[in-house]
């Protein structure tokens, strides 16, 4: 089974199943685990993001769908010779990822057209069921019920911990110009994590919500958690609109209580890093309750 992949969350399932010496050809966006990344990339954005803060990043995708219905060109000639029998994609977002539609169009322009894989998840139950799709459609079904149950011992120990304790109240940012607060899994995260999620909804699309919505939550917690960004990336965010996050969350920051995250590792993909992420949240939510995390290079307390 020759296997590329659209989804970096895919690429990281495909791994975890042990699929590593099957995938052919990778995403732009593909950064885990680190020896897969030689494969050839067969996906980029039709505009360049170095560089550009969140604003014009939202500018740049609303301007490439206006102008080419898309974010994102595909190397056909670079996926014909990776000649794949699966491709792995997602319909969950047109923005954050290849979309299924695009798959698709580049599967029939192959001489001979792969399967097709779109892994739609919306929660986290709907990840640890992209893990079995990825695992049967590479007809390795038998390899996915290790990886899943494990993947929940460790989600089942998060919430053990955390029972009982209070559930402090989080304001949630996944973007900060404009605003978006968490939709899909990432609100459950925070539940399981031991805390109250001020503004997502599980389940449903990430909301761009205006800042004066935000005004007077005064959250206990403040996370900082854009999409697509790693530590570094989230810190200037941070830094750069320190005035309004300091006037939302005041009490939180006066605590040392503000987070930043590697959101694009362990929050915002739909991949078995979530895990990850579910632990990451509950050291800084409940820092009492996993003293044994190691937050250093995936999340810092932001002042």
């Amino acid at each position: 089974m020759r296997i590329a992949s659209f989804l970096a969350s895919a690429t990281e399932m495909a791994c975890a199943l042990g699929l590593d010496d099957q995938l052919v050809a990778i995403s732009h966006e593909c950064d885990w685990p680190p020896h897969v990344l030689d494969r050839p990339r067969v996906s980029r954005p039709v505009f360049d993001p170095t560089g550009l803060s969140s604003g014009e990043i939202d500018a740049a995708v609303r301007k490439a769908m206006v102008e080419h219905g898309r974010v994102y060109d595909l190397d056909v000639t670079a996926l014909t010779g990776a000649q794949p029998d699966l491709l792995l994609t997602q319909d969950v977002c047109d923005v954050c990822a290849v979309p299924t539609s695009l798959a698709h169009q580049a599967a029939a322009a192959l001489d001979r057209m792969p399967k097709v894989l779109s892994l739609d998840a919306h929660r986290l139950e709907d990840i640890l069921t992209s893990i079995h799709q990825v695992a049967r459609a590479a007809g390795v079904p038998e390899r996915a019920a290790p990886v899943v149950a494990r993947l929940r011992a460790r989600l089942a120990a998060v919430e053990q911990a955390v029972a009982g304790r209070p559930r402090p109240r989080v304001l949630a940012l996944e973007w900060l110009d404009p605003a978006f607060v968490p939709g899909h899994w990432g609100p459950e995260m925070i539940a399981l994590a031991g805390g109250h999620d001020l503004f997502g909804r599980a389940a449903v699309r990430s909301r761009q919500l205006p800042w004066d919505e935000l005004a007077g939550s005064d959250p206990d917690v403040l996370l900082v958690l854009p999409c697509g960004y790693d530590l570094a990336r989230a810190t200037v965010e941070a830094d750069t609109h320190r005035a309004r996050l300091t006037t939302l969350a005041p009490r939180a920051m006066a605590a040392g209580r503000a987070w930043v995250m590697d959101a694009s590792a362990y929050f915002n993909r739909s991949g078995p890093r979530v895990v990850d992420g579910v632990e990451l949240l509950g050291a800084m939510l409940h820092p009492e309750a996993f003293p044994n995390v190691d937050l250093a290079s995936r999340a810092a307390r932001w002042r």
